[in-house]
């Protein structure tokens, strides 16, 4: 980030970056210009190492290196060292400790990639995903799990936009306990929108991200309406002569219409936004504190997650979290087990089959694989329409929370590569849960 673009942070968070050229269909790896995964791990290359650390290994926020590759391989574990954060404790609940039932034939996987011709093995997987840590959970036992090129257990991780699905749950479940009516508009609960693009739509509009609003998400455009939004959200003292405005709250109600509301899939950051101000707006407590009194406290997280704040500590819904791989497992598994603890029914039961539900809208209109076609959107989540109607948490960069009820099966994964845009990824990590998931079909 620097003074003359205060959004790059929050833009970098969210989206495509300046990294975002890419193949666009799926194909075998060609040479790059980006260092690989064995060659790129933050500690051998000396990130912040040192007392003080040698001028060309620091990473710093102010001028953007934090977020530019291979320094995001360190940032993205490191989030709290570079923005200010509040707190998602787990107070003092005793941790609940994961089951273990390794199997360890899972090294020995194999799959094909779109668009390869040969099968690859789950380590090459990882490496050419710069997966940073990978857990996946069947009936509710941890069968692998392996952290990679430094990454701890232990560490927390940027979620990026996965976090959007966290924020939409606790809508969800709020709608589906009849706190919120999902039919009223979203300015009944908001008012300060009332005049706003949002202000004739229907909280499910939102929260489906089927709002017409004039919010355009190229990060390539320096007059895109991300960099205003970003600009807002930006928790460092603005620019000399900055205009604009303030803190997410300042910025959503000055949003304008562009369209017909509830007309399609249109993916915009600044949905999750308002539903995050919605879910503060009827409980009376961040999105942050509401996150810790509903789940965090009660499903025994290892570790204290954190969230990214705006200049007036507002949680930024729609990118902001971080967490342990195991405790983004354990939200999974929430999710999977239908909203249900041990004995706890933490979440309304009818929050899984709400979002397995899926969206009539197509959630892309160019797909890059056949079986992506029949990918919808709803309440946050990724919806994949396929046989076991799966559905995915998905971030820039490789950040994926996969959910087969059907085959009882919850994938959590960090990484950092170093394009951002899903695509990069997808033809890989895709088939891959699509594997894992017919693997475990019979089991």
């Amino acid at each position: 980030m620097s003074c003359t673009k205060p959004g790059l942070l929050l833009a970098a968070l969210f989206g495509l970056s300046t990294l975002s050229a890419q193949a666009s269909q799926c194909q075998a790896p060609a040479e790059t210009q980006f260092l690989p995964a064995k060659e790129s791990v933050p500690e051998e290359m000396g990130w912040m190492q040192g007392s003080p650390p040698p001028v060309d290994r620091r990473v710093k926020l102010a001028d953007g290196s934090f977020f530019k590759f291979p320094a995001l391989r360190y940032s993205v574990r490191h989030m709290n060292e570079f923005l200010p954060t509040t707190l998602v404790s787990r107070r003092n609940t005793p941790p609940n400790a994961l089951p273990y039932a390794l199997d360890e034939s899972l090294e020995q996987h194999t799959y094909t990639p779109w668009g390869y011709e040969q099968p690859i093995s789950l380590e090459q997987a990882l490496r050419e995903t710069y997966t940073d840590g990978l857990l996946i959970m069947h009936k509710g036992q941890v069968v692998y799990e392996h952290y990679l090129d430094g990454f701890k257990d232990y560490e927390r991780h940027l979620l990026m936009s996965m976090t959007k699905a966290v924020t939409g749950t606790l809508a969800l479940d709020l709608i589906k306990r009849g706190q919120i009516d999902e039919n009223l508009p979203v300015s009944h609960y908001i008012p300060e929108l009332k005049t706003s693009g949002f202000g004739d739509a229907t909280v499910k509009q939102v929260l489906d991200m089927t709002t017409g609003i004039d919010f355009d998400e190229n990060y390539a455009d320096p007059k895109s309406e991300i960099w205003v939004f970003s600009a807002a959200g930006n928790p460092l003292p603005k620019p000399k002569g900055y205009q604009g405005p303030t803190g997410y709250y300042e910025y959503l109600p000055m949003v304008q219409k562009k369209g017909e509301h509830g007309e399609g899939f249109h993916y915009r950051t600044a949905n999750t936004e308002v539903i995050g101000w919605l879910v503060a707006r009827v409980t009376g407590m961040s999105v942050a504190d509401y996150l810790e009194e509903k789940i965090w406290s009660k499903i025994g997280m290892e570790r204290a997650a954190v969230f990214q704040i705006d200049e007036y500590g507002t949680p930024f819904s729609g990118g902001g979290l971080n967490a342990s791989l195991r405790d983004l497992a354990r939200f999974g598994e929430l999710l999977r087990n239908n909203g249900r603890f041990g004995d706890e029914q933490i979440l309304h039961p009818d929050v899984l089959k709400d979002i397995r539900m899926g969206s009539a809208f197509p959630a892309f209109e160019a797909p890059l694989h056949e079986s992506m076609a029949s990918w919808s959107f709803r309440s946050m989540w990724w919806v994949t329409g396929n046989e076991n109607d799966a559905f995915m948490a998905r971030g820039v960069h490789g950040q994926s929370l996969y959910i087969d009820p059907a085959r009882e099966l919850v994938i959590a994964r960090f990484a950092s590569h170093p394009i951002a845009a899903n695509k990069s990824n997808d033809c890989l990590s895709l088939p891959l849960y699509q594997s894992l998931s017919d693997r475990f079909a019979n089991h």
